[in-house]
């Protein structure tokens, strides 16, 4: 039999919300259980009993932030590829520069931080573009003997590194041109798939 009050969803979103906003204003150093509970209206107890570190609500806050984001299949892998990377970028530019290499720093240490980390704000994009890669292999676009693993790292690099440290700007023409770059040597026949893309980009004007 269930024992104790069951937890109040309203309280939830009260508090991420709150954890985002002190995230975007103030970056992770300045986060703490006491500023989130007295925006939120909410006690610490309550927080806690839901985050027991503050590493675990502001991961639980960014996933709120980062969203669940469908893995587009147009059937052309350079538009897959492009949109569904910027998806992701997107959301990563939503999170104050600093937050991301600070919260890692804090959660490096304890195994169970680190993996929530990356279970949290790495995972999805990554197992997103695999998504994407293995689609293109099986259309015939990608080779098949490619090293799947180290093309994903590669991809997904484009947002993780530079989200991560902040030491470049992740913008749509990087990551189309990180795309390019490298699919412009693991495509079975590259110019197909490039002419593939500009069909699909022009179709709704020549209709229009």
């Amino acid at each position: 039999m269930p024992t104790g009050r069951p937890r109040d969803p309203q309280i939830d979103a009260t508090v991420l919300e709150a954890t985002l906003a002190v995230l975007d204003e103030s970056g992770y150093g300045q986060l703490t259980i006491e500023e989130v509970a007295r925006r939120a209206g909410a006690t610490k107890p309550a927080i806690y009993r839901r985050w027991p570190t503050r590493q675990h609500l502001a991961l639980a806050a960014l996933a709120v932030r980062l969203g669940d984001s469908p893995v587009p299949d147009t059937g052309c892998t350079l538009c897959d590829l492009g949109e569904g990377i910027g998806v992701f970028l997107a959301a990563f530019r939503e999170i104050r520069p600093g937050v991301l290499g600070a919260l890692f720093a804090d959660c490096a240490r304890v195994p169970e931080l680190r993996d929530a980390f990356l279970a949290t704000l790495f995972d999805p994009p990554r197992e997103a573009v695999g998504q994407m890669l293995e689609r293109a292999v099986a259309r015939g676009d990608l080779r098949a003997d490619v090293d799947r693993g180290l093309v994903l790292d590669m991809l997904s690099s484009v947002v993780h590194y530079r989200a991560l440290f902040g030491h470049a700007p992740i913008t749509d023409v990087e990551v189309e041109r990180a795309v390019e770059v490298l699919l412009s040597g693991i495509a079975v026949d590259y110019p197909r798939l490039v002419a593939h893309s500009r069909a699909l980009a022009e179709a709704p004007h020549a209709h229009a």
